[in-house]
């Protein structure tokens, strides 16, 4: 399947996959990357406007490279309508695109 889709999902679906970075330049990467293999994707550039993308958009799965991740989970946490939202960390181990979304295919499918 195309993206991030899964064997039972409907045709056409992608989910939805927001990318949290404090840094404006790698967030647009791993936004072009996922775009890319027609993942559907929310930047977003801060925590406060992070959580604001969770709360109205609820995203399938969250890709963050933010300096304030603890309080990012920490707020996740407090919501129970948002705990559930996996995390893949961005770190130097999985800057290389195709362990990227490889991280993010097999969240997804979990």
């Amino acid at each position: 399947p195309r993206g991030g889709r899964r064997p039972g999902d409907p045709m056409g679906y992608s989910p939805l996959v927001m990318v949290a970075d404090d840094d404006a330049s790698n967030g647009a990467r791993c936004v072009a990357i996922l775009a890319k293999l027609r993942f559907a994707v929310a930047p977003a550039h801060s925590l406060e406007e992070a959580v604001k993308v969770m709360q109205s958009l609820r995203p399938n799965l969250i890709v963050a490279r933010l300096a304030d991740e603890p309080q990012l989970r920490a707020q996740m946490a407090a919501d129970p309508s948002l705990g559930d939202i996996p995390i893949v960390t961005m770190t130097a181990a999985n800057d290389d695109p195709e362990i990227l979304v490889e991280e993010i295919r097999r969240a997804l499918r979990r």
